[in-house]
Formats: C-alpha cells, structure tokens, sequence
C-alpha cells in the first residue's frame, strides 16, 4: 500500500470525533496520524491501520 506523509486517508470508520479523514505525518512499521476533525495526534500500527482504510487522497493531487 503506497500511503506517503502528508496523504490524507479516508477511514471505514470514524473516530470518535465523528471525522473520517486523518492526515499523515509519520510512515514506517507504525503510522502517526492527525485527525482532521479535532486534531488530535496517535500512533497505530501499519498492519491495524490497513484494514481500516477506505481511500487515499495524495497530497500531489493524484
């Protein structure tokens, strides 16, 4: 899966906020993710993660 800092994921689920889309500020074996909805900054691992995404939006428009 190419997910690249600065995408923003679209999730199947949403946080607890009620926001879908989170922003990517760190890849690697764990994923640091903001939530474009409060803000709010986690880690999760990449594996956890996958699953859960619905739709990447590359920050090059692409």
């Amino acid at each position: 899966m190419d997910v690249r800092v600065g995408d923003v994921l679209q999730m199947k689920k949403q946080h607890p906020c009620g926001a879908k889309e989170m922003l990517v500020l760190r890849t690697g074996m764990d994923f640091r993710l903001r939530c474009k909805g409060c803000g709010r900054e986690f880690m999760i691992p990449r594996l956890k993660i996958e699953k859960h995404i619905k739709k990447i939006t590359h920050q090059d428009g692409e």
